[in-house]
């Protein structure tokens, strides 16, 4: 696993981390696995939607990518992957598959307390065993 710093200023289109397909078996998604890049535009909405979260946790974007401690899907978006961290809360970084084949970094926000157990009451969620 290679954890590097993040440009949160950048017009360019950065690689964050490396979705093993482990992740993807356990979340049962569709996507490939491989890098995972994130746009400019993804920086902005993360800022202007989750701007304490982007303060606090932009750095963890690719510990959270490559070490989950849960993984999921979402059920309304069946080419993404939903990669939760406990932190210092549970923190969900979603990833897409884009029409040209690649994951994409979508969003990553703080998730409320209550929202891991009833996930993986309903199996949305699976933790991912050391």
């Amino acid at each position: 696993m290679c954890i590097k710093k993040l440009k949160d200023n950048t017009n360019e289109v950065q690689v964050v981390g490396n979705l093993e397909q482990k992740y993807i078996n356990m979340a049962n998604s569709n996507v490939p696995s491989g890098e995972v890049r994130m746009n400019p535009g993804a920086i902005k909405h993360i800022k202007k939607k989750h701007p304490d979260d982007f303060k606090k946790y932009f750095q963890n974007i690719p510990e959270i990518i490559e070490s989950p401690d849960y993984v999921g899907q979402n059920p309304k978006k069946k080419d993404s992957i939903e990669l939760v961290k406990v932190i210092d809360g549970d923190v969900l970084v979603a990833v897409k598959l884009d029409p040209s084949g690649h994951l994409y970094f979508s969003s990553m926000y703080l998730l409320a307390p209550s929202k891991v157990p009833k996930r993986l009451k309903s199996g949305r969620l699976k933790k991912v065993n050391p």
